[in-house]
């Protein structure tokens, strides 16, 4: 028989320090990953299929690089860096985010430097290298655009409307216009949500028709001009990117009209939707399983602009409708996470950024479908990327952060931690709370008020 004495005199401490442990680890863990638990769920399901997709579909810079495991390596050091920002944005009260209107400003600038100082890549030029790192300005643009417009709708109040309006359309068409000029998609889309953004803000009706008339004026003009435009002046120069556009809309247009036999032709003209549709027809209800996809090696960017096709071929109709449906629960979490949100500030903010991340997740799957012309717009989270990789995370850190800071309902049985009483303070009063003791409260309703005085005062 065992000798207890050999253990211990109370046969009851090693269970007692087992569950003590293992509460220690629950613990931390709720302490790390607060906020929402299906966005957590969604993201770290999302970033698996990244990382197993990712590491499929960049064959082809392997053989470049002839490094297996290069490619995967850098992706995931974006994605660890992405954990990092979520963990800290989400730690931060919403109201600190008011101050990305100032991040906005320092946006546009570098949007301005980018075409001059910043490098080209496709015939693009969308990035710049600071101290050796290389940026994508638009998607910094992106975040801070939606933040602003969000910051700017919580300050309605029936009297300053009409200015408001203004400085939100001003910003979207001065930031939209200089990405437009080297990204029209980013453009249209970033003014698509803020858009939106702005219908779910209560502006009033009349003047978003006006916008949207205007809007659809220039859309007619704009689709006119690439008719009407000599493909030679669109060969080299200022006006190449109008070349790119006018071949992709004139070919998708004429895809109906085509004969059979040039139907199935692959030309240079349409060699990633050739693919990306045979991918799509490799792939049938369960895929080809990870790994044994053969488009990976003809599509220019199966690991970025067409992963969604990779995804279909791998992981079958099944899979691609389970990536489907994860934008989805981010869509309808947002709206679920926004309507329990009782200030406005935080309310818009995590709209902003569902619609964001559901909206050009929609248009990279259109496009690999072959529903809407090749827009380059990426797969949020899933598709290999730096600035985008990075941008992503931090939409997921402001939906987080607002479902921790801005629902002031306890539900029963929850605790309340010490960390989060002390950013709380006086309970989660949101924007309006201006008799707050924590210092740095006051110093972030000082700043909303500086910036709102500034406002009106222009």
């Amino acid at each position: 028989m065992l000798d207890n004495k050999n253990y211990t005199d109370n046969p009851t401490e090693p269970i007692e320090e087992v569950k003590t442990s293992g509460s220690t680890l629950v613990e931390f863990g709720h302490k790390i990953f607060k906020g929402d638990k299906v966005i957590w769920s969604v993201f770290i399901i999302l970033c698996i299929i990244s990382l197993i997709e990712i590491f499929s579909a960049t064959s082809t810079i392997v053989y470049r690089q002839q490094n297996q495991f290069g490619p995967i390596l850098r992706h995931t050091m974006f994605l660890i860096g992405g954990v990092g920002i979520i963990l800290l944005i989400h730690n931060i009260p919403y109201r600190f985010f008011s101050s990305l209107i100032f991040v906005l400003l320092g946006a546009i600038v570098l949007l301005i430097l980018t075409p001059f100082i910043g490098e080209s890549v496709n015939n693009a030029d969308r990035w710049i290298s600071i101290m050796g790192f290389t940026i994508q300005p638009s998607e910094i643009a992106k975040i801070s655009l939606m933040g602003t417009i969000a910051f700017l709708l919580s300050k309605q109040n029936g009297h300053n409307d009409g200015i408001l309006f203004k400085w939100m359309i001003g910003l979207m068409i001065v930031v939209c216009g200089i990405i437009a000029v080297d990204n029209l998609s980013t453009a249209v889309l970033l003014f698509g949500v803020c858009y939106l953004l702005m219908f779910i803000g209560n502006v009033k009706i009349t003047r978003l028709l006006k916008v949207a008339g205007v809007g659809i004026a220039i859309i007619l003009l704009f689709v006119l001009l690439l008719k009407i435009i000599p493909e030679s002046w669109t060969d080299s120069g200022p006006l190449n990117r109008l070349g790119t556009w006018q071949n992709r809309i004139t070919h998708f247009g004429e895809a109906k009209e085509m004969t059979e036999e040039e139907y199935f032709t692959i030309t240079d003209e349409n060699y990633q939707v050739a693919h990306a549709k045979i991918a799509i027809s490799n792939g049938g209800v369960f895929g080809v399983f990870p790994g044994n996809s053969t488009e990976r090696d003809f599509l220019p960017q199966a690991y970025s602009d067409f992963i969604y096709a990779i995804i279909i071929e791998e992981m079958g109709l099944l899979g691609g409708m389970f990536v489907l449906l994860l934008y989805l629960v981010i869509l309808i979490r947002g709206g679920i996470i926004a309507r329990k949100t009782e200030k406005l500030f935080p309310k818009y903010l995590v709209m902003g950024s569902a619609l964001m991340l559901s909206i050009q997740a929609f248009i990279n799957m259109a496009v690999a479908v072959n529903l809407i012309p090749v827009t380059g717009q990426p797969l949020p989270l899933i598709s290999r990327g730096g600035t985008s990789t990075l941008i992503t995370c931090a939409y997921f850190g402001l939906i987080l952060s607002a479902d921790r800071f801005g629902i002031s309902k306890k539900k029963e049985g929850d605790s309340v931690d010490s960390d989060d009483k002390s950013n709380e303070v006086g309970g989660i009063d949101g924007d309006d709370n201006k008799d707050s003791s924590n210092p740095e409260d006051v110093s972030v309703n000082g700043l909303e008020d500086k910036v709102e005085f500034e406002i009106y005062q222009v």
